[in-house]
């Protein structure tokens, strides 16, 4: 059974860090791509961030270009989400997604938009 679970969502001041993780299992992590989305209150899901298999390729929202870090660690079987720089607009539900493998990999942003398994999220809330 595939399961994603996010953690380490909270309560952020504007300008401050959070660190968001997703450990899966039910699957074989090192083979697909993973993703991050988001979902603000009232609105549709935003995809954040994405990750090829070993890590060699990251893309991201033009939103959170050069705040947010997407990684992973295989050998755990887990995703990150470094987020700094929070600004009170990335309050949202996040979501850890993984990548359907669908035809051969191209190195562009929209192959990390579809999913076909997602986690239970975690909230993020940027207040002061």
């Amino acid at each position: 059974q595939v399961q994603l679970v996010e953690s380490g969502g909270g309560l952020a001041q504007p300008g401050g860090s959070l660190r968001l993780s997703c450990a899966v299992s039910g699957f074989t992590f090192s083979m697909y791509s993973m993703s991050w989305a988001r979902q603000a209150p009232g609105k549709g899901l935003e995809w954040v961030s994405g990750i090829y298999t070993d890590g060699s390729d990251t893309y991201y929202a033009d939103s959170v270009k050069g705040r947010f870090t997407i990684s992973r660690d295989n050998a755990k079987n887990t995703l990150y989400l470094q987020m700094n720089s929070l600004k009170p607009e990335d309050t949202a539900l996040y979501f850890c997604q993984r990548v359907p493998k669908e035809g051969p990999y191209y190195r562009a942003s929209t192959y990390y938009t579809k999913y076909d398994a997602l986690g239970q999220g975690t909230q993020v809330t940027v207040s002061s």
